[in-house]
């Protein structure tokens, strides 16, 4: 093909790609597949072989708790046009400030540590390179984007990496389900709650409503505001009704996009690996397994594809979620659209996060678990989050005449009891 029609082709499929309907959604899309990061993938894949079906009411249950949390989160940042950890500075005491960030720091490091060192083990199945140089390669490359390349051209390649989740859904049509078992269980489950339920139940909800997802959707919400050079909407009441329609349809297709996923995951778990006897998952390369119906002996490949997928979504929301927090809580400059000479503090946070989580991943420990964990831990930090959020979101005299409607803030309520609830269940004995 001559160059000329060459570059007209690459032209005319790049602009395709900017008008199709998944360029245009915005935060809560990306919100809502960083959700199901490498941690959100092992938890998943966790409850479906260890309690089969059994597990799948928890995502009917998640959908509209998630959607409404992280609804509220959207609507802060638009409407006051601050992040949340700047709103939780101006409304609540220092000593409530710095409980929220250093809980979130820790979360988000943790969080961090676990998902690079499960991308690391998984691209060595493929590669055969030792897992800890995968590991490095994969952050000095996450890093690279994060600090170099610009908000809104890197959050629209983020956007296209959420096909990669897709191969959960596809080996359903591989092997035998039973649905009628699988409707009567999405709403019956018949399980024992002791503590390992509990347990379990409180990491699908914590890698479910994360707290990083609090502050990062919010924080978003101010970059897409600011890079469109508008204003916050209690000082533009003629823009409100278009921008909280626009952040409904955002959040809840996001987050219905998310659940659906974590749905299909649990639920390919359920009848490959349950069914054969593996319940507690150890390593990568049993995890994996799940996908061997659909892609046979290329199973790693394809569980590989999908973890360095959601990893290079979900590890720069988790360190951006922590720098947007810190920064606005010292009064730093801080975005993602800024230069790295113009937010120095914002993008150091992000660096030394990662960094430090880089070193945790060489502690002894199984990269499998510690994903498992990480979403427990965040499980439980999630439930103080959710009352400030709520209270924030409650207060004239933070969202003036846009206060959050009753029904959302019933469902935060809710998604903050079952959450709390699941966190004291793991101390039952048993």
């Amino acid at each position: 093909m001559p160059e000329g029609k060459s570059q007209k082709r690459i032209s005319w499929v790049w602009e395709r790609l900017k008008e199709h309907p998944l360029a245009r959604l915005g935060p809560g899309l990306i919100t809502g597949v960083a959700d199901d990061d490498p941690s959100g993938i092992a938890t998943y894949s966790q409850a479906g072989a260890q309690f089969g079906l059994n597990m799948l009411w928890t995502m009917p249950l998640a959908l509209p708790l998630m959607a409404a949390i992280q609804s509220m989160c959207a609507q802060i940042g638009r409407v006051t046009g601050k992040g949340l950890a700047a709103n939780i500075k101006s409304t609540f005491s220092p000593m409530v400030l710095r409980c929220v960030v250093l809980l979130l720091l820790i979360a988000n490091t943790l969080n961090i540590a676990a998902d690079i060192a499960a991308m690391g083990e998984s691209a060595e199945l493929v590669t055969g390179i030792d897992r800890h140089i995968m590991t490095i390669i994969l952050v000095i490359g996450t890093l690279l984007l994060q600090v170099f390349v610009p908000y809104h051209r890197y959050v629209f390649y983020l956007k296209w990496l959420t096909l990669s989740l897709l191969a959960y859904v596809a080996v359903l049509f591989t092997v035998h389900i039973p649905w009628s078992e699988v409707l009567l269980r999405s709403v019956l489950p018949k399980f024992t709650l002791n503590s390992n339920a509990a347990t379990v139940i409180t990491g699908v909800f914590g890698t479910t409503i994360s707290p990083y997802l609090f502050f990062w959707q919010a924080s978003e919400e101010v970059e897409d505001m600011e890079s469109r050079h508008s204003s916050a909407l209690v000082s533009d009441v003629n823009a409100a009704g278009s921008e909280l329609r626009r952040i409904r349809w955002d959040t809840w297709s996001g987050m219905f996009y998310s659940d659906l996923i974590a749905y299909f995951i649990i639920l390919a778990t359920a009848v490959t690996l349950h069914v054969a006897g593996i319940t507690d998952i150890q390593t990568a390369a049993q995890a994996a397994s799940a996908l061997r119906p659909l892609a046979g002996n290329y199973a790693f490949i394809l569980f590989t594809l999908g973890i360095l997928g959601v990893g290079l979504i979900g590890v720069p929301v988790l360190a951006g979620s922590a720098a947007y927090a810190l920064a606005e809580a010292m009064g730093w400059k801080a975005g993602l659209e800024r230069k790295a000479t113009d937010a120095r503090g914002f993008y150091g946070i992000i660096i030394v996060s990662v960094l430090v989580a880089l070193v945790i991943q060489y502690l002894p420990i199984n990269p499998m678990k510690a994903l498992f964990w990480s979403a427990v831990i965040n499980g439980v930090v999630a439930v103080p989050l959710m009352i400030v959020i709520i209270a924030l979101c409650t207060k004239k005299s933070v969202m003036g005449n846009f206060t959050t409607s009753k029904p959302i803030v019933i469902l935060g309520w809710i998604a903050t009891a079952v959450m709390g609830a699941a966190a004291v269940g793991m101390l039952i004995p048993g």
